[in-house]
């Protein structure tokens, strides 16, 4: 197939029947059945009706309707015509457009789905929704999910936070065993002797033993409303990723106008999840003072709050409890989401507020959140991603 005619195929399937005449292509066996899938979804008919003749060109339709069978076939065709990024997509707007939501209630209709985060976050707003008979199902969909997960971000999630607390926990009279020869050595250069080859050791350079005891305690703060559901997910892989290390004491707590405390679950992210309930209002105000209360060790204590920051609750005293907390010594960091998709509606004068304040506001990708965490615990600067908000 020449380059011309393959761009004429792919506008056709785009634009669909009709609308496409005017390439003069026609669709045969596999293109056909992608047209057939595509039409599914994005014909004009109503919301989980089909509309012959009506769809995106004119013979594209939305002919799932409401039946489970019709649907479990659809979810089985875009998963052989499509990549996997591409049918995850495509979910997404069929839980918009057709009512797949509803469906994902049947065990069947689990089964047949791509897992993947944005599901995830789909399945825990049904939660109580939920018959008996699908929870199960829906907890296997979930738990392949942040196994997945687990093993992208556990290992450099544990080797960058453990460097960072060994960096934060080094002496310089240590033992001869908790000597850190390499910077031992690069901070005496200056008494390198060319005669001997060698360098004399005026000052040691050493670790603490961050490993045999707990060093920082990290809180986790996390909206559960509806618009932070992958930021959820994410959370609870990193809070029992960092709740299985010996020296960090991790608290989980979530919120909306009441606030949850998990930290008991998070030896398993998955029980985490089906703790929150996403939806509702939000009362970050509420949510920073249990935590406050939870603080013990000011100068060792991270707190992340992770939020779109629209405020339900008392705006000023939100903005004082974090400038009480920051003026105890407690490392606070602000996240707008920890997601892949980047920074999402948020509130830009809390934002500003916060930023005033010396707690910037910014979305956080999850591969980047290890570095976020190690800055925090050596209190550095955090690695705020160019396109960050409020810096």
């Amino acid at each position: 197939m020449s380059t011309v005619d393959e761009r004429l195929r792919r506008w056709r399937l785009v634009l669909g029947g009709d609308a496409a005449e005017s390439t003069g292509v026609s669709l045969g066996g596999r293109d056909a059945a992608m047209d057939g899938a595509l039409s599914a979804l994005y014909g004009n008919g109503k919301k989980g009706e089909g509309k012959k003749g009506g769809g995106r060109g004119g013979d594209r339709s939305a002919g799932l309707g409401a039946s489970a069978p019709s649907m479990a076939r659809w979810l089985g065709d875009i998963r052989a015509y499509f990549p996997s990024s591409v049918v995850q997509v495509m979910q997404r707007d069929a839980i918009e457009r057709i009512g797949l939501s509803a469906l994902l209630l049947e065990p069947e209709m689990l089964e047949a789905v791509e897992a993947d985060v944005h599901l995830v976050g789909t399945l825990l707003s049904l939660n109580k929704a939920m018959p008996e008979t699908t929870r199960e199902t829906a907890r296997a969909v979930v738990r392949k999910v942040v196994d997945e997960l687990e093993k992208r971000l556990a290992a450099r999630t544990r080797t960058t936070v453990t460097g960072a607390l060994d960096r934060s926990a080094r002496i310089t009279r240590p033992r001869h065993r908790d000597i850190d020869w390499d910077r031992t050595v690069r901070a005496n250069l200056k008494n390198y002797l060319p005669e001997y080859g060698t360098v004399v050791p005026e000052r040691l350079i050493g670790y603490g033993h961050a490993a045999r005891s707990v060093k920082k305690d990290v809180i986790l703060c996390i909206d559960q409303s509806g618009s932070m559901a992958a930021s959820v997910v994410y959370a609870s892989v990193f809070g029992a990723v960092l709740a299985s290390m010996r020296s960090i004491s991790t608290r989980l707590v979530v919120f909306d106008t009441a606030v949850v405390d998990l930290t008991e679950q998070l030896d398993d992210p998955v029980d985490v999840l089906f703790g929150t309930q996403l939806g509702g209002g939000t009362d970050i105000n509420r949510a920073l003072a249990y935590c406050q209360s939870q603080i013990t060790r000011p100068t060792d204590t991270v707190v992340v709050l992770i939020s779109d920051l629209y405020e339900g609750g008392i705006r000023d005293d939100m903005l004082k409890r974090v400038a009480a907390m920051k003026a105890s010594g407690t490392q606070f960091v602000t996240l707008l989401a920890l997601s892949d998709e980047g920074a999402p509606a948020y509130d830009h004068a809390h934002a500003e507020a916060l930023a005033a304040l010396g707690a910037p506001a910014f979305a956080c990708t999850p591969d980047l959140f290890p570095d976020v965490m190690a800055a925090a615990i050596e209190r550095r600067p955090l690695p705020i991603p160019d396109r960050a908000v409020d810096q």
